[in-house]
This record gives C-alpha cells, structure tokens and sequence, in this order.
C-alpha cells in the first residue's frame, strides 16, 4: 500500500472513531465545532476521513469528547499491539466468567480463520 493509501485509510479510521465516540456522547458535529472554535464542515471532513487530524487537533479532539486521547489513535490502528490493548479495554469491564468464555471464542474463531 502507498504511503497516500495509507494516510487515507488512517484518515478514515480516525474519523470513523471520532463519529463514534461523538455519537455515543450524544453531541453533535456543531457542538464540537464551536468547542474546537473551527466550521462545522471541517469537523465533517475528520470524520468522513478527507483531512488527516493534525495532533493538536486529536487533542481538542479528545478533550471536547472526553475520552483519552490514545483511543483516538489505538482503536484506529492495525498494529497487533495496539489491537491488544484495546481488546484489553473491552475486557477489563466483564466478570472472569464472561472474559474467559471470549478469550475461548477467539480462540477457535482464530484457529479456524489460520486453516
């Protein structure tokens, strides 16, 4: 994949995150526009993946949705371990029961995905 292609899909991963978390919050593209001071279309261009968010802007980002700032970033990326810590926030709410009967699921559902 081409450097462009990837900014593009990074683009649109972290947008696709910002729309999520902001919907979860119930706050509008508005809200967070007039929060970070910008248009509300730039806020509609993160989140549809056309501008690449700067880290200063990740920072408002997270500030006015009041998440960390890394879930912006973690839940977005391919790396392994980046995937594993996020797994790990999906995890850490649920009893062991709950959290070993996942694991277990995953792990089929991995040992037949490698066939």
């Amino acid at each position: 994949m081409k450097k462009s292609d990837q900014d593009r899909d990074l683009a649109k991963k972290i947008g696709q995150i910002i729309a999520k978390i902001r919907n979860a919050r119930g706050i509008t593209q508005e809200e967070v526009a007039e929060r970070l001071g910008v248009g509300y279309e730039a806020v509609s261009r993160l989140e549809r993946g056309v501008t690449l968010p700067t880290i200063a802007r990740l920072i408002g980002l997270a500030e006015v949705l009041s998440c960390p700032i890394d879930s912006l970033l973690i839940d977005s990326s391919n790396r392994i371990g980046d995937q594993a810590e996020k797994m790990a926030r999906l995890l850490a709410g649920l009893s062991e029961d709950d959290r070993r009967l996942i694991l277990g699921m995953v792990e089929k559902l991995s040992q037949r995905l490698l066939k």
